[in-house]
């Protein structure tokens, strides 16, 4: 075995932070030669595991320019956008301050209450599914200038596609996927719900390759997860008060749990109420319809009061709300400090044994295998520990290892439903003509992106994604996405072959594979798919054994597009190279990375 798990040795993180660095010209070659790896299967399953996905150009190009400095570049994350920057501007409100969004979209409980005040209607005609409430709610919009909450969601996750298949800086994408998942909010909770924009573009990615640490308290002070998981209303019991809200263990225990120590990290239900203690007063900016109205007055009552508050943009730390005895959590003792002494919680946590292993172990399960070995783990672990939690260093260390690149990891791992979906795309240029289109179908596959209702995020192991009925899905996906536009894509499947139309159905699963499988086992794939090259009727066969039927909208769409294709004769594509593509999606072979 070419690995035998022996952990990183001293020579070897001094040697990484030596060649570390983002600009160099001659990093240190990985180790793929000593796993039995050709260079393009190196570059292969680089592409594979740091970006949504290739095609043989950029196979080709990730070669010329070497392995190691593409990845290094990709670490940096600096790559001009320019084309995306075009295509994200139908989209530009999803980038939108949530200062602004929640005066452009207010919420809808919002809006009906504005109805009844502003007198537009009486208060006994708010009937949601009615008629008349939804034409008077829809005009009232209009007349005061907002817009509808799901209009900003649809902007939100149509730009999440485009970024995932046309941004240069691919790595950037995918730690910023992983990192949402990491620190879940979803739309299933209304009141967190219109944060969620802001806080995967501007709390995440731009934290999405620098320090564990800083990103961890930037999700902290998001009004996003201060709504999901209740930290907003979190404080400080009195003992008198009328009012017993009180203390909200819900962020304090996942923080622990999910963000950082795991499950087995040593931390007792004592730490999580002494950690929901340190963490009160941390809340949100009342924004328009959002949060105590009266914060703000009530934090600046005294000049003393004053002075221990904070207020950073969408952030409040309310000093009047803080519980001020001591804690201890994990054996620190944190003496009543105000809002650093959240902050020292946060740093104290990010810095453990406990954290460095949990994450490198989730990093490596997203990167490398559902059951990564030990001793990279705990290589990994050891460069987070070294480098403070420098995500840039974890992933080096990661990547110069020998398991990262052992024969058995190689397409080890399963693509989630919206990996296949833009997967398909980087693999055969398409253009996305309506990314909320494709995502129906990443919906319809069983990843209903930022509705995962669990703070735990989807899992990231193949057994979740891959049963009898989600590889029936798959298959349907991938005879949809090639044959019609329900897919909202456009595909012009000769120009990837230069216009040489294959002759037959077999010639076209050749030439097909060599495009967007170009180390597999052809002969493994061609009996396997074969017996279905000249199937009839194959997407509706395949919609019917999978439990959901084509949609009509889908079904008229592809009778439609059958008879385009068909009188196209010997122009673009035809239904024949449609069918062969879209088994080669569809098949076990295209669903791995």
């Amino acid at each position: 075995m070419l690995y035998q798990g022996k952990k990183i040795s001293v020579f070897f993180l001094f040697f990484l932070g030596l060649c570390f660095s983002y600009a160099q010209k001659n990093p240190e070659v990985f180790p793929y030669k000593a796993a039995g790896l050709s260079e393009e299967e190196a570059a292969i399953h680089l592409l594979s595991r740091f970006t949504y996905g290739y095609n043989v150009n950029d196979v080709g190009q990730i070669q010329k320019e070497g392995l190691e400095r593409w990845f290094f570049r990709q670490l940096r994350g600096k790559a001009t956008d320019k084309e995306l920057a075009e295509m994200l501007e139908p989209y530009a409100d999803a980038m939108l301050d949530n200062k602004t969004l929640a005066e452009k979209y207010p919420r809808n409980t919002r809006v009906r209450r504005m109805m009844i005040n502003d007198g537009y209607i009486p208060k006994d005609s708010v009937i949601n599914g009615s008629v008349f409430f939804k034409e008077a709610y829809k005009n009232y919009l209009a007349e005061k200038g907002f817009k509808p909450e799901q209009e900003l969601y649809r902007k939100f996750i149509a730009a999440k596609v485009l970024r995932a298949a046309f941004s240069a800086n691919q790595l950037q994408e995918v730690m910023t996927d992983f990192w949402f998942n990491h620190f879940n909010v979803s739309f299933t909770k209304p009141q967190s719900a219109p944060f969620i924009p802001s806080y995967e573009n501007h709390v995440i990615r731009p934290r999405a390759l620098g320090k564990f640490d800083e990103l961890l308290l930037a999700t902290a002070k998001s009004p996003a997860m201060l709504l999901y998981l209740d930290n907003a209303s979190s404080v400080a019991e009195r003992p008198n008060a009328k009012n017993k809200i009180g203390i909200n263990e819900n962020y304090a225990r996942e923080l622990l749990e999910l963000h950082t120590l795991g499950v087995d990290g040593g931390y007792t239900q004592k730490d999580v109420s002494e950690a929901a203690r340190i963490l009160t007063g941390w809340t949100i900016y009342p924004l328009n319809g959002y949060g105590n109205q009266n914060l703000i007055k009530q934090i600046t009552k005294g000049n003393e009061v004053q002075r221990q508050s904070l207020i950073e943009e969408d952030f409040v730390f309310a000093a009047n709300k803080h519980d001020k005895r001591q804690k201890t959590v994990l054996g620190k003792d944190f003496e009543n400090n105000g809002y650093d002494e959240g902050v020292e919680l946060i740093f104290y946590l990010s810095s453990r044994p406990q954290t460095a292993r949990f994450v490198s172990k989730k990093i490596a399960v997203r990167f490398v295998s559902d059951t990564p070995q030990e001793a990279l783990i705990d290589n990994m672990a050891n460069a987070f520990l070294a480098s403070e939690g420098d995500i840039k260093k974890i992933l080096t260390a990661m990547v110069y290892s020998p398991a990262f690149w052992h024969r058995d990891n190689i397409y080890s791992k399963v693509k989630t439903p919206f990996e296949l979906a833009i997967s398909s795309v980087r693999a055969l240029d398409a253009q996305v003509e309506n990314p909320n289109r494709l995502i129906n179908w990443v919906t319809r596959m069983g990843e209903k992106k930022y509705y995962y209702i669990a703070p735990t995020g989807f899992p990231d192991k193949s057994s979740y994604w891959i049963n009898t009925g989600s590889l029936l899905n798959r298959m349907n996906f991938g005879l949809s996405f090639t044959s019609n536009k329900a897919s909202g894509i456009n595909i012009d499947l000769l120009e990837l072959t230069r216009h040489h139309e294959p002759e037959s159905p077999e010639h076209a699963l050749d030439m097909y594979a060599k495009l967007l499988l170009p180390t597999t086992d052809i002969v493994t794939l061609k009996n396997r798919l074969s017996p279905l090259l000249t199937a009839q009727n194959l997407q509706k066969k395949v919609a019917k054994s999978s439990g959901a039927d084509l949609h009509r909208q889908d079904e008229d769409m592809l009778a439609v597009n059958t008879r385009k294709i068909n009188n196209r004769n010997r122009k673009s594509n035809n239904a024949m190279l449609a069918q062969v593509v879209g088994l080669i999606i569809g098949s076990p072979e295209f669903q791995r990375r």
